[in-house]
């Protein structure tokens, strides 16, 4: 059932105290030439932002949407886990669990599950149906709460999926972090996986056998210039995320800065952020995290990862679809998600980026849709 309670409820103390935070924003001082976003989050459009977060943007609207949407909550040995559920339209609906990456949450994923879940709406056919659950990764807003080090989502979604929910198979699409939940979800349970829809893959176990063929070569050469050019704020978070922690949680024109440059670098957006993402949806974002403060706790799967806490995704031997957009992080050939995946749909899609749930939610739904015709179990 969903949930009577609301999700999230800001007191109006914490709200008046994020916008005095706001319009007492300590600015650092200008370089002497006007970098744009060369050196990091241009200072102009950051000014902009924040004034908008403290005296226009409207809080209460979004917090009201957000309690609206189907919350369910569920105990997972322990370990309270939030997620949205999205029931199909046919009754022999094929489950499905979707999940994020970072900076994201669960609010991105929103249009995506609704075409998936009714894809008449859509001018899609009801038999293509699915029942979406979009669980909220641990340690981001509305699962604040993180389990031991140890402990591994994709076993939390296992018992979610199987265990808590019911569902005997069921499909699972994931991007980013979210990619690579998925593909140990997959590794790990492939007797309840129908298959996997990916927008990243892992790298492999062994990069050098066989041989590396030429475009993988030029694949790795890429994913090394991205890092060196990019990766900044993945080395942060993977070895000293709890330097970082406080500063972020504690200035919340810090936060944003920190997470709306994410939104320009990695989506299809040309330069121009609001091409993708209205200023709303960009507050929204950084408010879930300032109102929830877990901005620290969504570094976790980086340091985690960095340190061997996280299993390497070795052999995923079930139906495996990657779609790539062109303006996502990396554009790995064919081959190279072979020597980990049974690849059975690889796609290059026309537009979209990093984001492709809220960028493309059509586009993506429909490459879903496509790969999972298929492998839907005759009983649902």
């Amino acid at each position: 059932m969903p949930t009577t309670a609301p999700v999230l409820q800001v007191s109006d103390g914490d709200l008046e105290d994020l916008r005095a935070r706001l319009r007492a924003t300590r600015w650092p001082e200008p370089w002497p030439t006007d970098d744009g976003w060369e050196a990091g989050t241009d200072a102009t459009e950051l000014r902009r932002l924040v004034d908008h977060w403290a005296d226009g943007y409207t809080w209460r609207t979004h917090e009201a949407a957000i309690n609206a949407l189907p919350s369910r909550f569920a105990d997972i040995d322990g370990t309270p886990v939030h997620y949205l559920r999205y029931d199909g339209e046919h009754p022999h609906a094929l489950p499905i669990v979707l999940t994020n990456g970072w900076p994201s949450t669960v609010l991105e994923l929103t249009s995506l599950a609704a075409r998936l879940a009714s894809p008449s709406r859509h001018g899609g056919d009801p038999q293509d149906a699915f029942t979406v659950i979009v669980p909220s990764l641990p340690g981001f807003a509305f699962s604040p709460q993180r389990p031991t080090l140890t402990e591994q989502t994709h076993e939390l979604w296992h018992r979610l999926m199987h265990d808590h929910l019911g569902f005997r198979r069921y499909a699972a699409h994931g991007g980013d972090l979210g990619a690579g939940i998925t593909s140990r979800l997959a590794e790990a349970h492939p007797e309840s996986v129908v298959g996997i829809h990916l927008l990243a893959a892992a790298p492999p176990a062994d990069q050098n056998r066989p041989p590396l063929t030429a475009d993988e070569t030029a694949h790795v050469a890429s994913v090394a210039a991205w890092q060196a050019e990019e990766g900044g704020y993945m080395h942060q978070q993977s070895t000293r995320p709890l330097t970082l922690a406080p500063a972020l949680n504690d200035s919340p024109a810090g936060l944003l800065s920190w997470i709306v440059e994410k939104y320009r670098a990695w989506s299809d957006c040309g330069g121009d952020l609001s091409s993708r993402f209205s200023d709303d949806f960009l507050l929204t974002q950084a408010s879930l995290y300032w109102f929830t403060g877990t901005i620290s706790t969504s570094f976790r799967p980086y340091y985690e990862y960095a340190h061997h806490l996280t299993r390497r995704v070795r052999s995923v031997d079930v139906p495996t679809a990657l779609a790539l957009f062109p303006a996502d992080l990396s554009e790995p050939p064919r081959s190279w998600a072979e020597r980990t995946y049974r690849l059975t749909r690889y796609t290059h899609l026309p537009r979209g980026g990093h984001f492709a749930a809220h960028e493309e939610p059509a586009l993506l739904a429909d490459d879903i849709t496509t790969f999972f015709r298929d492998l839907r179990p005759s009983s649902g």
